[in-house]
């Protein structure tokens, strides 16, 4: 069953975003050790709002386990919810001009993160948690939906297009150049 996920799951979950976001986890935790950055986001998914909380995330539990988490939200409120983000930057690095690199797009409901723990790979939970964004996006009324995929990411690029989603452009996170793609919600 998939779920909405609960600050119970905060613990699971930093490991699980931590794994999938890598530098990108770094960056917007401002962490400089992986306990400080997995601590971060740990905090951030209990909080109410943030583009990391609990209130985004579609979770699996298998046994007791989180199997697997996506955070996913429209990009109409990606400045809001980035907002609580740049201020903890800005205030642990004591630096009032950071900002984090737009990912989202204001006309798509946007799947920021999707990852799968190691023990239930291969289970189809990745794809389970795609088609509850895409349900749950349909059941908003949004009409399109989109994510970014590194672009050394064969694997992941192959699938997204296997599924339906098209490249749109290219952008860049972190320094790194990313395809942003949308799939069209019938």
């Amino acid at each position: 069953m998939i779920r909405q996920g609960i600050k119970a799951d905060s613990k699971e979950a930093a490991i699980l975003l931590y794994e999938t976001l890598e530098g990108i986890a770094v960056k917007l935790t401002g962490g400089t050790t992986d306990e400080e950055v997995l601590a971060t986001l740990e905090d951030f998914f209990q909080q109410e709002v943030n583009r990391l909380n609990y209130t985004n995330a579609f979770v699996k539990v298998i046994d007791n386990k989180l199997a697997g988490i996506m955070i996913a939200y429209h990009g109409k409120d990606a400045e809001a919810i980035d907002a609580p983000i740049i201020e903890h930057l800005r205030t642990l690095k004591n630096d009032a001009t950071i900002t984090i690199d737009k990912e989202a797009e204001e006309d798509a409901y946007y799947i920021d993160t999707l990852s799968v723990n190691a023990e239930f790979r291969g289970q189809g939970i990745g794809t389970d948690l795609m088609k509850a964004a895409e349900d749950y996006a349909k059941e908003q009324g949004y009409d399109k939906i989109s994510l970014n995929v590194e672009y050394d990411n064969e694997r992941a690029h192959n699938l997204y297009t296997k599924v339906g989603f098209k490249e749109e452009k290219t952008i860049t996170i972190i320094g790194k150049k990313f395809y942003y793609m949308v799939k069209e919600l019938a």
